[in-house]
């Protein structure tokens, strides 16, 4: 955690909240705050996710997809 203060149009979510808008259950983004996977902040014994730090993990996360021509150039001689 950078522990820089948040932007003022930063909204704060609920665990539950933050697993709705990453279609997941609670369980997983719990996983995520106890593997510090997730940047979080703690209010008394609350946490809560930023909706930067949900972006940022979503990001963080983008594969991206593999086209025909990226195949073929990165192969080499194969007999």
């Amino acid at each position: 955690m950078s522990g820089a203060p948040l932007p003022p149009c930063d909204q704060l979510l609920t665990v539950e909240a933050a697993a709705e808008r990453l279609s997941t259950s609670v369980r997983f983004i719990r996983r995520l705050v106890a593997q510090r996977r997730i940047e979080f902040v703690k209010v008394g014994r609350h946490v809560r996710i930023s909706e930067s730090a949900l972006a940022e993990f979503v990001a963080a996360g983008r594969v991206a997809p593999i086209t025909s021509v990226s195949v073929w150039k990165n192969r080499r001689g194969v007999a």
